[in-house]
């Protein structure tokens, strides 16, 4: 008995150290991301927004194919896997940002973060209105915690101009497409290594977003050095390595889970502004980011 009590604790440990892993993946995804806000922003320097889309998913397209040859792991997928996969591709890179590079030029960062926030409460009305998952009053609770701390870290307002109100209502829509980016994803992503995935998620996603960057051929110019390291940044970490994350966490984390942990970007995005752009933290701020936590432990804590 006792030695069956051992296995069996060393199972448990080894499940949640699993479990965990495939958390920290999300959570270190979601900082890279939370990074992009600023890198973007100093992109836009030298580059258009769907010009920007499209550099920085080609070189993401070369680097993943890079790391296909080099583990010779050119897998050629089931058609309707292959279709599933092209259409994540197309909804979380080519749809999801394009709609964020526009939303983000014409609105603030701060309203950015805020509609980042209402991401997992989209996804949660999705998941329930379409696969009839429910939601906890806990979940629930830890999801509107987390939206009132990021209100309150970005001054509880989303008002301003036309062209920022017209942004803001971008994100939103962009919320709506990256939803879709993670029902998609999920049929398919425990099929295939997270390389597999990325490559032809992100090959869909570059042919598709192309087209779109001609539309920008007046606003070309000569990019400045800051600019492409930028857009370098973009495509390597951004792209490749968070989505690699991303992918690899769903794995084992629901759709509404992983975006729930959506809310840290926010947070995260108001630390780097203060290292970086060397912005003043507020003691509302703070509170803010207190809630956030605590909102965002309360979201993942599935039942």
């Amino acid at each position: 008995m006792d030695a069956s009590k051992e296995i069996q604790k060393v199972r448990l440990t080894k499940a949640q150290t699993s479990s965990s892993l495939y958390l920290i993946a999300v959570i270190i995804a979601i900082l890279l991301w939370s990074t992009s806000f600023v890198g973007t922003k100093i992109a836009y320097n030298s580059f258009p927004p769907l010009t920007l889309g499209a550099a920085r998913f080609v070189i993401a397209s070369i680097i993943l194919g890079a790391i296909m040859l080099s583990r010779k792991e050119f897998l050629r997928p089931a058609p309707k896997d292959l279709g599933l996969m092209a259409l994540s591709g197309i909804l979380g890179t080519t749809l999801y940002f394009a709609l964020e590079n526009i939303g983000l030029e014409q609105t603030t960062a701060s309203s950015a973060a805020l509609i980042v926030a209402s991401y997992p409460a989209i996804t949660a009305l999705l998941e329930f209105i379409f696969y009839r998952v429910k939601i906890s009053w806990l979940k629930g609770l830890g999801i509107v915690m987390a939206v009132v701390g990021v209100y309150q870290i970005s001054g509880g307002s989303l008002g301003g101009s036309s062209d920022q109100l017209k942004g803001n209502l971008i994100l939103i829509l962009a919320g709506v497409v990256f939803a879709a980016y993670n029902f998609t994803t999920r049929k398919v992503v425990k099929n295939y290594s997270m390389v597999t995935v990325s490559f032809y998620q992100t090959i869909a996603g570059t042919l598709a977003f192309i087209p779109l960057a001609l539309i920008e051929r007046s606003r070309w110019q000569v990019p400045s050095t800051e600019s492409l390291w930028m857009l370098l940044y973009l495509g390597v970490f951004c792209s490749v390595t968070a989505f690699m994350l991303y992918n690899y966490g769903l794995r084992k984390l629901s759709s509404g889970t992983a975006m729930a942990l959506m809310n840290l970007v926010p947070l995260f995005g108001v630390l780097l502004s203060t290292v970086f752009l060397h912005e003043v933290l507020h003691i509302f701020d703070l509170i803010g980011g207190l809630i956030i936590i605590v909102g965002v432990i309360l979201s993942v804590r599935d039942r």
